[in-house]
């Protein structure tokens, strides 16, 4: 597993009847394929997670599979209350063939520090899969440390972290204290282009649901070190960019991939989709951003 380069956390697709729509699913995924992107994330926050059935999260896997025909990795998300429905979910994704795990703390209850490194470790001696702990204690109020890390580098399958701690200089730490034992991915839109800058190794990205090969153009300038040119379609993204730090993410990106033709903007209740003064308001920045949009060479 190489956990560099820009990974899609995408969005499931419903129908109107609440089915999954894997029409719309598969061609998001081509788009996405299509356009460069080095593997996938399935069930995140942006793919409404919660919301899912075990058996639903089977077909997503098995479907993204079969359209990426082996070409890329396809990763799913573990985001449990207790670590025997976690470790049950990571066994259950191995039999489904998911090349690896992006893995989050324990969900609702505030582990403290030995209890958050038992349960990753518990994880990680479950299964052989590569996993990429997602750190994002603003949203789950668990902060997984430096000193963490430090004890969770025994397992050789806990090979990066989804960097969402908001603290740019937390990157600069984490390669100062361990080289290049973890990869590091910026898993905030907003701040992806400066943590590449600053030594991450990788995006897993939002607003690329949407915008796949804009996404892709400034990952790849960053790498070339071609700064201007990054900069000059990062600052052209931001306000789309924005869209993914707020509550309504979920419907705001999938607004987004409807009115980009690859997605629908339909969300499963307790999401609704968007309605009145706020949906003018984002169709508007996503329109101003359409008729604006850089040409990519």
């Amino acid at each position: 597993m190489n956990w560099t380069g820009v990974f899609p956390a995408v969005t499931t697709k419903f129908t109107n009847s609440d089915e999954l729509d894997l029409t719309a699913f598969s061609k998001n995924i081509t788009a996405q394929k299509e356009a460069g992107v080095h593997g996938i994330i399935l069930g995140g926050t942006l793919g409404e997670a919660s919301s899912l059935s075990t058996s639903e999260k089977e077909v997503l896997v098995k479907s993204s599979i079969e359209t990426m025909e082996g070409s890329l990795p396809v990763i799913l998300n573990i985001a449990e209350g207790s670590l025997k429905e976690a470790i049950h979910q990571v066994n259950l994704a191995k039999s489904w063939g998911v090349s690896g795990l992006m893995v989050l703390p324990p969900m609702r209850y505030f582990s403290d520090h030995r209890e958050t490194v038992h349960y990753f470790s518990s994880i990680a001696q479950s299964t052989d899969l590569p996993i990429m702990i997602y750190n994002n204690p603003v949203d789950y109020k668990i902060e997984v440390t430096l000193k963490m890390f430090e004890e969770l580098q025994v397992h050789q399958n806990i090979q990066a972290v989804k960097e969402s701690t908001r603290d740019i200089s937390n990157i600069t730490r984490m390669i100062n204290q361990f080289r290049d034992r973890f990869k590091i991915l910026c898993g905030v839109d907003t701040l992806a282009l400066e943590s590449l800058f600053m030594g991450a190794h990788g995006w897993v990205a939002g607003l690329v649901c949407a915008f796949p090969k804009e996404t892709m153009a400034i990952y790849q300038l960053a790498k070339q070190g071609k700064t201007r040119e990054a900069i000059q379609i990062y600052r052209w993204f931001l306000p789309l960019l924005e869209l993914d730090i707020h509550p309504k993410l979920v419907q705001y990106i999938k607004l987004a991939e409807q009115l980009e033709g690859i997605g629908t903007e339909v969300v499963r209740a307790p999401r609704l989709t968007l309605i009145g003064e706020e949906r003018e308001k984002i169709i508007g920045i996503i329109q101003k951003a359409q008729k604006t949009r850089p040409v990519l060479s």
